[in-house]
């Protein structure tokens, strides 16, 4: 009778058991996208599996309304993914995790995202570093250049103003029967770049945000081109509070022939306008005071609701190296806000002619932006200018009050939302 051996069987038995549980490490990835950023990064996170293959990485993708308005209330209570994809930058950073112990070159870090860093920091004084820009953004418009040309009007040159955009967008509708000229994304980020070319300060000079006459002019406007029929009102009366809403499906189906919306819509574009028409962005139509829009983007971000601080850093990492950045940038069309490779270019092997204009455009676009919109993006409370923007404006859109009372609105709405984040 032989002698059966089952010692190498428990051994690799005892293997199995131990590498399934090496696997079980798992870190969530809460993600949006104007265009192909979750679609992106999952094909980048397949590659960190293969070298990582104790950390399984889950991409959930969600609407970008989920991230503005279910992740605060997730973070609030104590519970959220272990990274997510945001742009209220400031407005959640107490909910962040500093990567900094964890990551392999904090030099790197330093040299190549050094200069938005500060965005995600709870505070002045911090030195964390609790993750990065996925792409540098500008606000600003698009335009069918195939409506203006059937409707053969002239399209703007680069120093022109809003009054000549939504002359000229409105002389288009009425000569293609489209339903209207020109549509803002309802937003009070796409807002205040406006504001600022109207003469809003934003802050006065001890650094406190104020609503004054400069912003009074643009909600003045604003309001007047929607009730003249000059902008489409479905945008913004459409919808109640300060929920947000995007005009891109507006210009994609061919509805107006402008829009104010951003880069990271460039990519959004090329997919679902293809060759139904021809579009440009152009530059940021000027006010009395400038002709800003307002720098911004998305960041990827890690989390406190974490379980996994290490694979949350070295995920990160990974994303955040310059060959797998590059390839990111180039495949969803963004501008790139790290320093290294802004200095050496992005070849964005998938941009149509349009596409790569309109990264030109936007690039070009940057000198441009007033120094009081890079202080409006990074103001930690600058939600409670925006959202307080959007309510008001609407409920004067719609006649529920005055242009007058709205601007009075949104400055005591503002000062309560101070009031309450500061406590």
């Amino acid at each position: 009778m032989k002698t059966v051996h089952i010692r190498p069987l428990v051994l690799m038995l005892g293997m199995t058991i131990a590498a399934s549980a090496a696997m079980a490490s798992e870190i969530r990835v809460m993600c949006y996208q104007d265009g192909v950023e979750c679609e992106v990064t999952a094909e980048i996170a397949k590659r960190f599996e293969a070298l990582n293959p104790a950390t399984k990485v889950i991409i959930d993708t969600v609407p970008y309304k989920s991230i503005v308005e279910q992740l605060p209330v997730q973070l609030a209570a104590g519970q959220g993914p272990d990274i997510a994809r945001v742009t209220d930058l400031g407005g959640l950073s107490k909910y962040y995790m500093d990567i900094a112990p964890n990551l392999k070159n904090r030099k790197y870090w330093d040299d190549n995202f050094g200069a938005t860093t500060p965005w995600l920091r709870p505070s002045a004084t911090d030195k964390g570093i609790y993750g990065f820009m996925s792409q540098l953004t500008m606000t600003g418009p698009f335009v069918n250049k195939t409506l203006f040309e059937q409707a053969k009007v002239a399209i703007p040159g680069p120093k022109a103003t809003w009054d000549d955009w939504i002359k000229a967008s409105t002389q288009v509708a009425k000569a293609t029967q489209i339903k209207a000229g020109s549509a803002w994304d309802r937003s009070g980020h796409r807002f205040a770049g406006p504001a600022i070319s109207y003469g809003a300060k934003i802050f006065d000079a001890k650094g406190n945000p104020v609503i004054d006459a400069g912003y009074k002019n643009a909600v003045t406007k604003f309001v007047g081109w929607h009730k003249d029929g000059s902008m489409m009102r479905e945008v913004w009366a459409g919808t109640g509070g300060s929920t947000y809403a995007s005009s891109i499906d507006e210009f994609v189906n061919g509805n107006v022939a402008m829009v104010l919306a951003g880069s990271w819509q460039i990519g959004n574009l090329q997919k679902k306008v293809g060759t139904n028409f021809d579009w440009v962005a152009v530059p940021n139509p000027c006010g009395p005071a400038a002709c800003s829009g307002i720098p911004g983007g998305a960041a990827w971000v890690a989390l406190k609701t974490s379980k996994s601080p290490k694979e949350v850093a070295a995920f990160l990492d990974f994303m955040a190296s310059e060959t797998n950045y590059a390839e990111f940038t180039a495949k969803t069309n963004n501008i790139p806000a790290h320093a290294g490779l802004a200095k050496k270019g992005i070849n964005y092997t998938n941009a149509e002619p349009a596409a790569k204009a309109a990264l030109g455009v936007f690039s070009g676009g940057v000198s441009q932006l007033a120094p009081v919109a890079y202080a409006f993006q990074g103001y930690k409370f600058n939600r409670a200018i925006m959202l307080p923007t959007v309510t008001r404006v609407t409920q004067a859109i719609v006649g529920e009050m005055s242009t007058d009372d709205a601007v009075s609105k949104i400055n005591t709405d503002m000062q309560d939302a101070l009031k309450q984040a500061q406590q």
